[in-house]
């Protein structure tokens, strides 16, 4: 599991990142990038199910690819990450930003 190409390293320093950042919990604003013929944005959305967030879509010009921006309240860093890392391995050719 490459989760994106991101490491385990990546995501340490991004913990340490958030903490450093934020009081928690907080909101944390997650965008991602999926084809939009593909089942990625249905995915995605169904991850953050029953957790109040607010998901905004929007096609790109040509529209072949979505962007996913998710606006979500999160208890710590650690929930944040393991969101990113649930993506990665559920959502095929997701790309986080």
């Amino acid at each position: 599991m490459d989760n994106s190409g991101k490491t385990e390293e990546f995501y340490e320093k991004l913990k340490v990142q958030l903490y450093d950042t934020a009081l928690w919990p907080t909101e944390y604003l997650y965008k991602f990038i999926v084809l939009t013929d593909g089942s990625g944005v249905n995915h995605i959305e169904a991850l953050f199910d029953n957790l109040g967030a607010v998901i905004t879509t929007t096609e790109s010009k040509n529209g072949k690819y979505t962007s996913v921006s998710i606006n979500v309240r999160m208890k710590n860093p650690e929930e944040v990450i393991a969101k990113y890392k649930s993506i990665a391995e559920n959502v095929e050719g997701v790309i986080s930003l």
